[in-house]
């Protein structure tokens, strides 16, 4: 086989081959190892507290282990390995002497000048003759000389002197670079010689076949398998069908509990001996717990499974916070949270389809109670720092109307410090402290429209504009600013600007229409500022809060429009230094297809959090879809302008108003036009959320449109907005 091809014999391309290789591999992965974080948990600030729960070293060392699983340790190793590699290669390169070929130059064999003519080439090689001819050179002992070397070098000089010239040979040397013609090119392999020795080929065909026969497709095989064995929620299907089957349309938060608890990721955490170990004992702290309900003991009783039943257990007993006096039944109750959430995620998405709103919501509210160790039937005030069932009940049953989070945060400072007596300053100032940089999103405006029109017209693809600012619960009314209403207006993007009008990139050009008719750029920038993560000291793993959107029918309850979920901000929400709150109005927007039919649709707009308890918002909204031609008519009008007062059109307006030809022409002022009798004349109302009331601009601010409108339907809010709450 070697004497077929040409191999590496000195080693000399072999490194580079070897370099190649390795380089197409560690440098795409130095790439993934290097590049920054794009998960939210990895590049969000955190609230501010030195709070520290109970058994906070367990909670600590269940969250560096789930870090560490997310880090790319293998591939670091692989990238540490890789280099390695290439720097041995890079070695070998610099150190391996290079064979370079000689290139045949007849002035150098006959040792004539470049610029000597053809007779002083004559005259040289006569000379050469005479001492380097067979017959007159003799070979040198000296330099191991024969007479083959003799007569080799006499052939040589021959073809060297009929090369410089015989004009026939000079042409082969002039175009091939040999006096003899063209030359059979040879392509070696960049393997050492040895590794296809008889002795050798047998390993190089064992490395290939374990290479290439097992390794590539077991690697290949694990990626893919291990990809579609888990969903998009990054749960397995297995569980995604199990929680199909919990699925109930009047399902409750204590359901939604005890259905996460049939995952079966829950069955590698709690695999062998610990899958019943100690069970009885949490069972039995469990149910003597007033934090269950009757309903939620009596199906955690229910349960046959061990694994299952154990799971329950432990995920009631880290929502009540109940201390288990184990270490190992500590780290499982802190450990089976996190999973608990991926499962309600799931869950989640499960019960979309059904259109039913109850089961979303409590999805979403169980999101909430587990992120902060909060029971479904528990008050609100216990996710903040220092606080307990016992001073939560207290507070509840201070007040005759029922205590929310939002109603015993909005209480004077001293009420609120007098019913929190059992608190030290310092544990109080710990609790203040984390309410104030809890991201609450209360709503401004929430309307729709449809970019570049003006009103709403059948199958169109409407955008619900949310402006909302952020007022962390317990904020003073005097320290809350007014919303300027330059900010509750949404601004169309340019007529070229084709990505930002159908949605795909937001607007190049961001500008405001002040009352002055001037413009100011918007300083907006869509999806920038993230929240802080969620303050949760009793879950075991970082959490960015989102924020979901959805609107469900008035009438009937159901899911009209499914959830926009948003983890960002266009506008910071907290200063960077102080961390106190901006009140900058931030916009959120859903885009969708209106209905086909024209008419007002009423909907209920639900604003959830995923990570906080007792800070929902919920808004009555209109979509008022009109019919095509009411939109065709104001176009048509907004074309028309009025003629000038001295030209002929003028002077027939006037003419046909009563005027007389040449008597002054009274310009009148353009009529604000009517909607048709058959449009919805609600359509217009701005809706505030109560306690954060906006003014609404004076009848002068509304003319002054972003598309610089004259009329009241030149704006670029589409006139479907939401009804007042209050009204």
């Amino acid at each position: 086989m070697s004497s077929e091809y040409n191999y590496d014999e000195g080693g000399q391309f072999f490194p580079f081959f070897m370099l190649t290789m390795a380089g197409l591999v560690t440098v795409p992965l130095t790439y993934n190892v290097l590049k920054a974080s794009t998960d939210l948990e990895q590049t969000a600030s955190r609230v501010k507290s030195d709070f520290k729960p109970h058994n906070v070293d367990l909670i600590e060392a269940q969250r560096r282990r789930r870090k560490r699983q997310n880090r790319k340790t293998k591939r670091i190793m692989a990238v540490i390995v890789g280099y390695t590699f290439m720097a041995y290669m890079i070695y070998l390169i610099i150190v391996t002497q290079r064979t370079v070929p000689k290139m045949w130059d007849p002035y150098d064999i006959l040792g004539v000048s470049r610029s000597a003519s053809e007779r002083e080439i004559d005259k040289f090689y006569k000379r050469l003759s005479l001492k380097f001819h067979p017959d007159k050179a003799k070979p040198d002992s000296s330099k191991n000389e024969t007479m083959d070397d003799v007569n080799n070098r006499w052939v040589e000089m021959t073809k060297a002197y009929k090369a410089l010239t015989d004009e026939e040979i000079r042409n082969n040397y002039l175009q091939y670079g040999n006096p003899d013609g063209k030359q059979s090119t040879s392509i070696g392999i960049a393997l050492p010689k040895w590794m296809v020795e008889e002795g050798n080929r047998w390993f190089v065909v064992a490395f290939y076949g374990i290479l290439l026969g097992i390794i590539l497709p077991y690697t290949l095989g694990k990626w893919w398998y291990g990809t579609q064995a888990l969903t998009k929620d990054k749960v397995l299907h297995a569980s995604a069908g199990n929680l199909f089957r919990e699925w109930k349309e009047d399902i409750s938060e204590g359901d939604v509990v005890a259905a996460t608890s049939v995952g079966e990721e829950f069955t590698e955490t709690l695999k062998g001996s610990r899958s019943d170990a100690g069970a009885a004992k949490v069972e039995s702290k469990v149910l003597n717990s007033s934090a269950l309900t009757e309903a939620d003991k009596a199906r955690l009783k229910s349960i046959d499974d061990p694994v299952r039943r154990k799971t329950l257990a432990l995920l009631w007993a880290y929502l009540a916070r109940i201390d288990l006096e184990d270490q190992e039944l500590e780290k499982e109750k802190f450990g089976v949270a996190p999973t608990a959430l991926l499962l309600n995620n799931s869950f989640a998405s499960i019960t979309l389809p059904f259109g039913m709103v109850k089961p979303l919501l409590s999805a979403y509210h169980t999101s909430q109670n587990i992120i902060q160790a909060v029971p479904p039937s528990a008050s609100a005030i216990l996710q903040l720092p220092n606080f307990t069932p016992a001073m939560a009940e207290k507070i509840s049953k201070s007040s005759k109307s029922p205590m929310t989070f939002q109603k015993f945060m909005s209480l004077p400072p001293t009420a609120r410090r007098q019913l929190c007596s059992d608190l030290s300053d310092q544990q109080y100032s710990q609790a203040m402290s984390v309410a104030a940089q809890i991201p609450h999103l209360v709503i401004a405006k929430a309307f729709f429209k449809v970019v570049g029109e003006r009103v709403v017209t059948p199958g169109s693809l409407v955008q619900l504009v949310i402006k909302a600012r952020v007022i962390p619960p317990g904020t003073p009314e005097k320290d809350i600013p007014p919303v300027n209403p330059l900010d509750l207006e949404d601004i169309d993007p340019d007529e070229g600007d084709l990505d930002a009008l159908h949605g795909r990139k937001p607007a190049k050009s961001r500008r405001k229409k002040l009352p002055d008719g001037s413009y100011v750029e918007d300083d907006a920038k869509e999806g920038s500022v993230q929240p802080p993560l969620a303050h949760a000291p009793y879950f075991a793993a970082d959490h960015a809060p989102r924020w979901h959107v959805f609107l469900a029918e008035a009438r009937t309850g159901r899911i009209s429009v499914p959830p926009f979920t948003f983890t960002s901000f266009d506008r910071p929400i907290f200063h960077p230094d102080t961390g106190k709150p901006t009140f900058n109005v931030v916009t959120l927007k859903c885009s969708f297809q209106a209905p086909p039919q024209v008419h007002a649709f009423p909907f209920i707009m639900h604003l959830v959090c995923d990570s906080y308890i007792g800070l929902d918002e919920k808004v009555e909204v209109v979509l008022d879809v009109r019919d095509p031609k009411e939109a065709e008519v104001v176009e048509s009008d907004d074309d028309i302008s009025e003629p000038e007062e001295d030209s002929l059109a003028g002077q027939l307006q006037a003419m046909k108003s009563g005027g007389m030809t040449g008597s002054p022409v009274t310009s009148k002022k353009k009529k604000k036009k009517t909607l048709p009798a058959n449009a919805d004349s609600k359509a217009v109302p701005v809706a505030q959320t109560q306690g954060n009331a906006v003014e609404e601009a004076s009848d002068d601010d509304d003319d002054e449109s972003d598309t610089e409108g004259e009329d009241d339907s030149d704006t670029s809010d589409t006139d479907t907005e939401t009804e007042d709450e209050d009204s």
